[in-house]
């Protein structure tokens, strides 16, 4: 369990001032310069050595990816996009830092555009949350004021501005590649790759993209030291994490813990346990609605990081744990999500727009039992089709989650087809 005195996020309820005044009561922009003085190289290698990994759901190490940026700075400018479009089902986290601790993103985007040679930030905030940007935007007005960012951001010499983008609400402009082409004023679609942003980005200049939390937790890391962060956790799994759980729990919540944490201590140590005990327990989705579902047994030893997941074939992802008692229709829950990913499928791709839309048909019949039973494996074999076969992650998204309910609950799947064909014979 993460002790207090490691929380990094120490307002996420919002129950103190996010606004300048609270944050720098609770050490944001604190010797700030200091941290730019470190130098472009130093910064990237303390972010490497803390083995911060991505929060946004890849989970490629964060200091890596700033290394890619170009040394020198040529014609063209350098950038740094800040990936806020949460659109991810059952995902809640990057809206807590936005409304809670904006300016933790905030100084985290100056320290990490600095070291990747930018001079300015787009933050892309999915459109639906007009309370978030409204806050975002304020914290910015605030930082212009006080100097802390624009010409002479924290009297270091270094120009910085920071935008915050609306965007429209496609789940599609999570790709950083899509929300890119949206950001230039496009239509939001994925982009072949290569060449990759940090080569041909924004604008065809230089540019990284990187999830609202990996920005806000920079400056604390470095502050704090790369040893501290990566004392935390499990080796290769390191650091603090913001978890969000919500389901059939009792007290559905979004936390900071850390890495390697137990699902089982996380559910009943911070969400109250499970509705009706966790013997009630069926399955859970633990990273967000794009990862395979997994069933009670594996939820009662399985750790909280990405290895551990990996291994039981699910995934981190966003670390949005999505709890399903024994009341849940879970047949039909996988089939919403595919209903979900046909609808967000920008149909760039043959195999995303074709499957997509096959497989949430097919899923609509399992779920009233109006199959055969040879169509579970032929549903089985269309998601292999869809999975990697796509220029973006979405097909993958739309696969694994059928993957993991045939994997795990195949008998419910077949007990449902035969239970209809006994009930339609029996009324002939």
């Amino acid at each position: 369990m993460l002790a207090d005195k490691d929380r990094i996020f120490t307002n996420i309820y919002g129950f103190d001032s996010p606004w300048l005044d609270g944050a720098r009561a609770r050490g944001d922009w604190d010797g700030t310069n200091k941290l730019i003085e470190l130098g472009r190289d130093k910064i990237i290698d303390e972010m490497k050595e803390s083995g911060l990994r991505g929060r946004g759901g890849a989970g490629f190490p964060t200091g890596v990816k700033w290394s890619f940026m170009p040394k020198e700075i040529g014609t063209r400018p350098h950038y740094l996009v800040i990936n806020a479009d949460e659109g991810e089902p059952g995902t809640c986290k990057d809206r807590e830092i936005m409304r809670s601790e904006p300016h933790k993103l905030i100084e985290g985007a100056l320290v990490a555009s600095f070291a990747m040679g930018a001079h300015a930030a787009y933050c892309y905030v999915r459109g639906e949350f007009h309370h978030e940007i409204d806050c975002l935007q304020r914290a910015v007005d605030e930082a212009y004021e006080a100097g802390l960012i624009g010409d002479d951001a924290c009297g270091t010499g270094w120009k910085f501005d920071f935008y915050v983008h609306s965007g429209a609400g496609a789940y599609i402009c999570g790709e950083e590649t899509s929300l890119i082409e949206s950001l230039e004023g496009k239509k939001g679609q994925p982009r072949l790759k290569p060449p990759f942003p940090a080569g041909v980005g924004v604008w065809g200049c230089p540019t990284t993209v990187n999830n609202v939390e990996s920005i806000a937790v920079a400056p604390t890391i470095l502050r704090r030291g790369a040893d501290w962060f990566s004392g935390i956790g499990r080796p290769n799994n390191v650091g603090t994490k913001l978890f969000n759980i919500s389901g059939h729990v009792n007290q559905p919540c979004t936390v900071e813990e850390e890495m390697g944490i137990p699902l089982k201590e996380l559910i009943e140590r911070h969400a109250g346990g499970v509705r009706g005990g966790w013997d009630n327990l069926l399955c859970v989705i633990p990273g967000g609605a794009s990862v395979p579902v997994l069933p009670k047994n594996i939820c009662d030893d399985v750790l909280m990081d990405f290895d551990s997941l990996r291994e039981q074939r699910s995934g981190l992802g966003t670390a949005a744990v999505m709890v399903m008692d024994k009341s849940t229709d879970v047949i039909k829950a996988i089939a919403r999500l595919s209903a979900f990913y046909k609808h967000e499928s920008c149909g760039q791709c043959t195999p995303c727009r074709e499957g997509t839309g096959w497989m949430a048909r097919v899923m609509q019949r399992m779920v009233s039992g109006d199959a055969h039973i040879d169509e579970i494996d032929t549903l089985e074999e269309v998601t292999r089709q869809v999975e990697g076969h796509t220029i973006c992650a979405l097909g993958d998204a739309a696969a694994w989650p059928i993957q993991g309910l045939i994997r795990h609950f195949r008998p419910e799947m077949e007990k449902r087809i035969l239970d209809n064909i006994a009930r339609r014979s029996a009324a002939e």
